[in-house]
């Protein structure tokens, strides 16, 4: 079996977090998804979940909820088919509220391409490109 990665998000305001996710391509999935979370399928090996703030504090204990607007705890990237999908994946996000940055690679775009790209609530995720 592959290992499935879930990476846990906290959010300000879940549905509309998680129609943010949905039209980036993500699929919710309701057998994990309540008042307190949904489950955003990217495929069968990587889902976000997203984590009202509440509910993720009962996972961090004392330790304080980030605000991702201001500091950066972590960079999600993952893999996509081409430099066309990644920009348009940025796009997406962009129209729907999100924030996008090119990541500055150094290589030319034939050898690969990337973007940041910041939720509602300013969590990053870096869709990648990289000609093997």
């Amino acid at each position: 079996m592959a290992t499935m990665v879930f990476v846990n998000f906290p959010v300000n305001d879940l549905a509309a977090s998680t129609t943010f996710y949905e039209k980036l391509g993500f699929k919710k999935n309701e057998n994990f998804s309540d008042h307190n979370a949904s489950c955003m399928v990217w495929d069968e090996n990587f889902n976000i979940m997203l984590l009202v703030h509440d509910f993720y504090q009962s996972f961090i204990e004392e330790r304080k909820v980030s605000d991702t607007q201001k500091t950066s705890g972590a960079l999600i990237a993952f893999s996509l088919e081409s430099a066309e999908a990644v920009k348009n994946f940025g796009e997406l996000a962009k129209e729907n509220g999100g924030h996008v940055y090119q990541v500055e690679s150094g290589m030319p775009e034939e050898d690969g391409y990337g973007l940041e790209v910041q939720d509602l609530d300013g969590n990053t995720l870096e869709p990648m490109w990289m000609k093997m």
